[in-house]
């Protein structure tokens, strides 16, 4: 039976994958705040020990939107630490039960080929100077199009498909998390021109059962987004893995001396 891990699986676009998946006879696995903090490093990390030894697909939907910054209890930013650190943790922790997998592919439904703005800011990566909401939803953003293009390049032989998916306007209740007026405003619009959560996962299950062939794909609502420029640059990728490994590390030890 095919298995789908899903962080963010309980609501959303996530819950409407979740769901369809199930109804086409697939195992999923729909992980939400009940089965982990996805903000703490600790508990991805032992998260991951729990799942099964092999799985077939990997969607990255958790996300984190807030006015307020909030600093989790191992010191990290918390919109980073689900939206960039955890995504990193979870792929980089499943790889070898994807790997078991005769098609794995992972999608991480980002904002790729979205809204040009936003960067990575490497001298302030928690926005402990700068936070505001805006920024970090940026930042995680340009972060997902490196996490994808360093997955490709640091794993070139493997061959799970990583697949960056920016849905667009999907009323998947983001317009909670704004202050008003901008909150009846947005979620106005969502109502009237979004796309349902249920219609906007159509095209995420006919990409998990017929995986693209590259081992990287990027696609703005199924149109190919080109995998060139600052975006997907190489260098910067493979900075980003070093700084989310130097984070990690600590855990990562600790987990390994446990086990």
């Amino acid at each position: 039976m095919h298995t789908t891990v899903i962080a963010g699986g309980t609501r959303g676009i996530g819950g409407a994958l979740a769901e369809r998946l199930r109804r086409d006879g697939g195992r999923v696995i729909a992980l939400g705040s009940a089965d982990a903090d996805l903000s703490s490093v600790r508990q991805t990390l032992d998260l991951t020990t729990r799942l099964p030894d092999r799985v077939d697909a990997l969607v990255l939907s958790a996300g984190r939107f807030g006015h307020r910054r909030v600093v989790t209890e191992e010191g990290l930013e918390q919109t980073f630490a689900i939206s960039v650190l955890a995504r990193y943790l979870l792929t980089e922790r499943l790889r070898p039960a994807l790997e078991r997998s005769p098609a794995p592919v992972v999608l991480n439904l980002c904002g790729t080929g979205g809204i040009r703005g936003g960067r990575i800011h490497w001298d302030d990566l928690q926005l402990a100077r700068r936070y505001r909401m805006f920024t970090a939803i940026l930042q995680g953003a340009r972060a997902n199009d490196l996490l994808g293009a360093g997955f490709a390049a640091r794993h070139p032989d493997s061959r799970i498909r990583y697949v960056l998916y920016n849905p667009l306007f999907v009323d998947s209740g983001m317009h909670r998390h704004l202050r008003q007026p901008a909150r009846t405003l947005v979620g106005t619009l969502a109502r009237l021109f979004a796309a349902a959560p249920a219609d906007a996962a159509a095209p995420l299950a006919d990409l998990l059962a017929r995986p693209p062939a590259a081992p990287l794909t990027a696609l703005r609502r199924g149109v190919p987004v080109p995998l060139t420029g600052p975006a997907f640059d190489p260098d910067a990728a493979a900075r980003l893995y070093r700084v989310l490994a130097g984070l990690t590390a600590g855990a990562e030890a600790g987990s390994a001396g446990e086990a």
